[in-house]
């Protein structure tokens, strides 16, 4: 049977005592290095740096029960400055010194590294959550969150549960993750009775959204989703309060941390937005999941002094699944490695992972949550906990 959650006493995963000792790696004494390409300036930094704050932690803990296979693990982190080209930079400088890579967090550079990585096979697990990445599969490419067509579709199942027939969707035409999140929306939106009434492209440069406000006004939209990361949402969120306007506003995950919620304060009240299962891990009943998330959530709530964040948890995510396949591997082998990824089964706080030959993404949209801004926190609606639970108790 395939390992959805490591015993107790591998609960930190990959350690030694957990069989990862005595391969053809153990006894070396060189560390196991692992890049992390993220956006430390430019417009994703604040995405980028809860990647690395998650990552880190994920090395400390995997290090202080004794780091993989007798060897503990090194982080080599670049700086994609939120830019392509400057993610090839970064993956040029660190390649040849790398087991495997981790990063970046801005779909458009995560798409310029990827044909780099696959060429050189290279483990590469993706925190960005671009469709293309694994449409069509690249043997050594991997992604860790949630992709945009399960974002997509988890909103249209929320749509229809609400009884809403007609939508206006507003999507970043400069972003492929919302690219992808939209053009996925269209599709799947007659399985579920739903009509796109006003489909709204705007550029991450946009500071005014006012007229897509009125387009919304003038239709007969009985909800309006927002496809956009970083500034846009809160510039959006923000004008839309002010316009306002009463269509309910639906935001996706890239809005589902502090960084969002800080900067709208009370005006976030009521508002719905996505997020991984992670984000909301004290609503969950007992269980592996829970285990999982409180794994990550309650030292870093301490070392950080805020919950962990969506990108949190997908860079916590992903050094797991990393983590697991070097252990079941017995070997940091780039071709052991990517073998070892393809065969996975695990809970991780993103949900279960069951990656395979023709699925490098894992997941399925029963592992993301719809909820509620309440008290300046996320909730699920109580659509999202009803499913959430059914989800999490068929794991265990």
């Amino acid at each position: 049977m395939r390992r959805l959650l490591p015993s107790l006493a591998c609960l930190l995963l990959a350690v030694t005592a957990c069989g990862g000792g005595g391969g053809e790696e153990s006894g070396g004494q060189d560390p196991i290095k692992v890049g992390l390409i993220v956006s430390l300036t430019g417009n994703y930094t604040p995405l980028g740096s809860e990647d690395k704050k998650a990552v880190e932690l994920a090395v400390e803990q995997v290090n202080a029960q004794g780091g993989l296979l007798g060897r503990k693990v090194e982080l080599v982190t670049r700086d994609d400055k939120t830019a392509p080209d400057q993610g090839i930079v970064a993956y040029n400088q660190i390649k040849g010194e790398i087991d495997a890579l981790i990063g970046p967090v801005f779909s458009n550079s995560a798409l310029a590294v990827e044909p780099l990585a696959q060429r050189d096979k290279m483990p590469y697990l993706s925190l960005a959550p671009a469709q293309e990445q694994v449409e069509p599969i690249k043997s050594y490419i991997f992604v860790t969150p949630a992709l945009s067509s399960m974002y997509a579709e988890r909103y249209l199942q929320y749509i229809q549960a609400e009884g809403i027939k007609t939508v206006a969707v507003a999507w970043d035409s400069k972003s492929a993750y919302s690219v992808s999140g939209h053009k996925s929306m269209v599709a799947l939106a007659p399985k579920y009775g739903v009509t796109i009434a006003v489909d709204e492209p705007y550029e991450t440069t946009t500071s005014d959204f006012s007229p897509v406000f009125q387009h919304v006004r003038d239709s007969k939209a009985e909800a309006l989703v927002f496809w956009g990361s970083g500034a846009p949402g809160v510039t959006a969120a923000k004008q839309y309060v002010a316009s306002g306007l009463k269509t309910p506003l639906f935001l996706t995950a890239s809005q589902a941390s502090k960084l969002w919620l800080e900067p709208m304060g009370a005006a976030a009240e009521g508002m719905t937005v996505q997020s991984a299962i992670g984000v909301v891990g004290d609503h969950l009943p007992d269980g592996k999941q829970k285990q999982i998330i409180d794994q990550m959530a309650k030292p870093y709530q301490q070392k950080h002094g805020y919950p962990p964040p969506q990108f949190a948890q997908d860079g916590y995510s992903a050094s797991l699944l990393l983590f697991e396949a070097i252990r079941k591997a017995n070997s940091t082998d780039k071709t052991k490695v990517q073998q070892a990824l393809e065969a996975m089964d695990l809970i991780t706080p993103n949900g279960r992972f069951r990656y395979s030959a023709t699925d490098h993404s894992g997941l399925s949209p029963e592992y993301i949550s719809v909820n509620t801004v309440k008290n300046g926190q996320f909730v699920p609606t109580e659509w999202a906990k009803t499913q959430l639970t059914k989800t999490v108790t068929a794991a265990g």
